[in-house]
């Protein structure tokens, strides 16, 4: 009672914080939803960094800025952070699966609130966008420009579709070891730049690179990677890895897809990318502990544990909201940085100041679909915490897992 009245006593902003992290169980690794945070975070940032619609006429076609200045390449480098999060979506799938059978679940019931936490928010994306795409035709758009847009909303769901098949795999998975998958991107570049194969064969990759850092989220949880020397291994040997491909074979140094390009990192993985996502996983194992410490301070954890419970309406929406920005903003001509070629530092400047408007914008989506996201799942379980007042708690939802309550926030993935 006492903590509560200290909680009453404290501005608004800061006593929601003091909220959600007295709500949240002392034993919680807050690192992992903090990694999960920066991760779905870094994928929006270089989405709207390195992704422009140029108004050419009556047509949107897509470009990068990392065509025309492909030293900017660097940028690719802080923000391609998917291995990141199939790493910890590897080590969460792996630790609530063995909960759930641990309390007596079953892998059918565990895999279904899964998906459909994953994929029942898609239907309000597909939703807007059929309506949006039949506008662009009877509107009399070209079939450029209604290319252009409805790829960009819709290429956030290739990744819901390699995870999805990722998690329904997980029991295969737990005990696979890493280099297995890392073997077969290797083999399969050999073969594809090496031998002269098929460009088509690099499809394989799209699983066997995504297997590596989720199979090393199964090692985290197997306890595996838990000294130091693991993540210096991952950071030093995939850095090396990656600079000994970019500056000797070949590969481009963009780890994210350039118009253009004769070959892209990202679409499939090649074996630069997943090298890539290995120094970047050793990164985060290494960043841990800082991380748990930052964590501790409440408003800094609020602000994680928000991100994570908005994961899907970001991820699906962000580039809507990049999009929406840029078709309004022709109302009023072409606006350099929005709408202009990205071929100089003076769109870069420009582009940055953007951002916020961006950000606006997809708040604006957040708070249109978020209700929609939340209310899939929870419907029909009426669970939570009670707050002091005794009504349900909005931002924390308890469940049990191997006997210990948990955060609703550790269900993102």
């Amino acid at each position: 009672m006492r903590e509560t009245h200290q909680v009453r006593r404290l501005p608004g902003t800061r006593r929601a914080a003091a909220r959600i992290d007295a709500a949240t169980p002392p034993q919680r690794d807050r690192a992992v939803d903090a990694l999960r945070a920066f991760a779905i975070l870094g994928v929006v940032l270089g989405h709207w960094l390195v992704t422009a619609l140029v108004a050419d006429g009556g047509t949107l076609r897509a470009a990068s800025p990392l065509d025309p200045m492909p030293w900017l390449a660097p940028v690719s480098w802080m923000f391609q952070t998917l291995a990141v999060f199939f790493m910890v979506g590897g080590h969460v799938a792996t630790r609530s699966l063995a909960s759930t059978r641990a309390r007596g679940g079953t892998y059918r019931a565990w895999l279904r609130a899964r998906l459909a936490r994953l994929f029942k928010p898609v239907m309000a994306v597909l939703t807007v966008w059929t309506a949006a795409a039949l506008g662009l035709l009877l509107g009399g758009a070209s079939f450029v420009t209604l290319h252009t847009v409805v790829k960009l909303a819709l290429s956030p769901l290739w990744f819901l579709l390699v995870f999805a098949a990722l998690t329904a795999a997980t029991p295969l998975l737990a005990r696979l070891n890493p280099l297995w998958p890392l073997a077969v991107v290797l083999h399969v570049d050999v073969v594809r730049f090496g031998l002269g194969g098929p460009d088509r064969l690099g499809w394989v990759n799209l699983a066997a690179g995504w297997l590596v850092p989720y199979t090393l989220g199964a090692a985290w949880t197997r306890g595996e990677l838990e000294r130091p020397r693991a993540g210096w291994t991952l950071l030093v040997g995939g850095a090396a890895m990656t600079a000994l491909l970019v500056g000797f074979a070949g590969y481009p140094a963009s780890m994210v897809g350039v118009p253009g390009a004769a070959v892209s990192n990202l679409n499939p993985p090649t074996l630069a990318a997943v090298t890539f996502g290995l120094a970047q996983c050793g990164l985060a194992l290494l960043l841990r502990d800082r991380l748990r410490r930052a964590m501790t301070r409440p408003v800094v954890w609020a602000g994680v544990a928000l991100v994570n419970l908005s994961a899907m309406t970001v991820f699906l929406w962000h580039q809507t909201a990049m999009m929406a920005t840029t078709a309004t903003g022709l109302l009023a001509g072409r606006l350099p940085g929005l709408h202009t070629v990205p071929d100089g530092l003076d769109w870069v400047a420009v582009r940055l100041l953007w951002l916020p408007v961006f950000a606006l914008v997809l708040g604006v989506c957040w708070a249109a679909f978020h209700t929609y996201e939340r209310g899939q799942g929870q419907r029909a379980k009426g669970r939570g915490p009670r707050r002091a007042d005794g009504r349900r708690s909005r931002v924390i939802r308890v469940h049990h897992r191997s006997g210990r309550p948990e955060t609703k926030a550790a269900r993102s993935a």
